[in-house]
């Protein structure tokens, strides 16, 4: 394989992606060129792996700590044979090029064992592109503190998940690391007196006495109906996947107010609005102010990597960008503050950054917040008002700790917290 050069920005700067081409016998066998390019994203810790058709060749890039990177050029010539390698394994129509597909493929690597992977794949104007999600069961679950839960936030959610019943939400965009923060409570409360079940889509970790269910719509076990099933099983802690309907919402509602701890997810942006939201899905005020013990909103900046973080002293100039870019974040820091920036080196693949940490919003229901929930005209800004009061972190002063910690940089920053004035 050679590597190439790309006229983009600094021209000095080498094209991170290599050239697979039939003239240099790079690939001889289609199914090793797959199994080469999956191994490959695990090894380098990918989430995802995008194969897009272009005009002239095939780009592979790989989501590393929730951003995509160029990583391989293929010939175009190899596409419809890739394609149909990609369909047979994840056994869709190979005759179908003008509906979009959904599939399961699983690798087996000497290396690491049994790999299973969610195949998606889409038509567009240049050819059919595929997505692979790579779920990775058996990765290291870390811990709350791991995550980045700190303080007084992680003293309210372990209060939370210490109570018999109620329910805990972890709230975000896709992507945002929900699932894996759930499943870090999971760990602190797992224990042979208790039955515990999860349902979800799909099932990303395997914990030892832990009952998980994988949803099938094909087999009518949706997360309501798996839900139902579950809560005539005796369970004591229930995990939904993700609350995606109303009828969903009511069931996960109804199972925490009659003696279950519930966990689950839903998508909102941050831990206020998550209120609101549950009622416009049709769960009544009254209920979602009995039964919602704790929201934790999150999002997932990158680290710096420690190999290459460079120290530097804010100046008056890019502290006026900022106040002009976003005044929220200026009025926390001035020039003359020390920050790092990200670099480059090999151990971070020239990127600058390396692993990534969670940025937290953690929302207690407490007496006060839940007399204002009850009232039926009660408005967001009241809600956040209070919460406020309570001394609630949100997700740019955890942000903010985390800068000034030398965790992450500025730009981060700024890349995963909306202007919020």
């Amino acid at each position: 394989m050679d590597s190439s050069k790309e006229k983009k920005g600094d021209a000095s700067k080498e094209d991170p992606r290599v050239t697979a081409s039939r003239s240099s016998g790079d690939v001889s066998d289609i199914g090793d060129l797959l199994n080469n390019i999956v191994f490959t994203a695990l090894d380098r810790k990918a989430s995802d792996i995008h194969i897009e058709p272009t005009e002239k060749d095939i780009l592979v890039r790989y989501r590393i700590d929730g951003m995509l990177q160029d990583i391989l050029l293929i010939d175009k010539s190899y596409e419809d044979e890739l394609i149909f390698k990609v369909k047979i394994s994840a056994r869709l129509r190979t005759d179908e090029h003008f509906a979009p597909q959904d599939g399961r493929i699983s690798f087996k690597f000497p290396e690491v064992g049994k790999l299973d992977t969610r195949i998606s794949i889409l038509p567009t104007t240049k050819g059919e592109k595929i997505v692979i999600r790579l779920l990775t069961k058996d990765a290291k679950m870390l811990t709350l503190e791991q995550l980045g839960v700190r303080g007084k936030s992680l003293e309210k959610v372990e209060k939370a998940y210490n109570k018999p019943w109620g329910m805990i939400l972890a709230v975000g965009p896709t992507g945002s690391g929900k699932t894996t923060s759930l499943y870090s409570i999971l760990q602190n409360i797992n224990s042979r007196e208790k039955n515990i079940t999860t349902i979800e889509d799909p099932v990303e970790f395997d914990i030892d006495g832990v009952n998980h269910i994988q949803v099938n719509p094909n087999g009518n076990l949706t997360f309501a109906n798996g839900l139902r099933s579950i809560l005539r099983q005796d369970p004591d802690i229930v995990m939904v996947g993700e609350i995606r309907d109303t009828e969903t919402a009511r069931i996960a509602i109804n199972a925490a107010m009659t003696g279950h701890l519930v966990l689950s997810t839903l998508h909102t942006n941050d831990a206020v609005t998550t209120v609101p939201r549950l009622i416009d899905m049709g769960v009544e005020a009254y209920l979602v102010a009995a039964t919602v013990n704790l929201i934790v909103a999150q999002r997932l900046a990158r680290l710096l990597c420690k190999e290459c973080k460079q120290e530097y002293t804010l100046s008056k100039e890019e502290e006026t960008d900022l106040e002009a870019a976003r005044p929220d974040i200026a009025r926390n820091i001035k020039s003359g503050d020390k920050f790092f920036k990200h670099v480059g080196c090999k151990a971070c693949g020239g990127i600058g950054y390396k692993g990534r940490v969670g940025l937290y919003e953690v929302l207690e229901l407490t007496k006060e917040m839940r007399e204002i929930i009850n009232d039926v005209n009660f408005t967001v800004d009241e809600l956040y008002k209070q919460s406020k009061k309570e001394g609630l972190v949100t997700l740019l002063d955890d942000g903010i700790n985390k800068l000034n910690e030398g965790l992450i940089d500025i730009p981060e920053l700024i890349r995963v917290t909306a202007l919020n004035e």
